[in-house]
């Protein structure tokens, strides 16, 4: 249950840097839900293949390990994208008084 309350607030977040980036938010969402997944699903039959099936408990652990990791890195993919400006904040006060000097 933590989990789910943690990957809807992750979501959240990823939702709101794709929009900052000019992206569209649901379909970060998307990746962040099937990355998360994915990673946890993977880590954990990495960790039972490891450690075989008695200390099932910390394959488990290393499967959410691995999403969360998987969450990190979908985020700094999206961190390095470059931010949307709009063309009215580039508009500095020199550029509307043609006649001024520009410092």
């Amino acid at each position: 249950m933590l989990e789910i309350i943690a990957l809807i607030f992750l979501t959240k977040k990823i939702g709101e840097i794709a929009q900052r980036k000019g992206l569209k938010p649901g379909t970060w969402k998307l990746y962040t839900v099937l990355c998360w997944f994915g990673a946890e699903i993977l880590g954990g039959l990495i960790g039972v293949a490891l450690l075989g099936s008695e200390n099932i408990y910390l394959a488990i652990f290393i499967g959410l390990a691995c999403a969360v990791a998987s969450y990190f890195i979908l985020k700094a993919n999206l961190e390095k994208r470059p931010d949307v400006e709009d063309e009215i904040d580039r508009i500095g006060v020199n550029d509307l008084y043609p006649d001024r000097e520009k410092s």
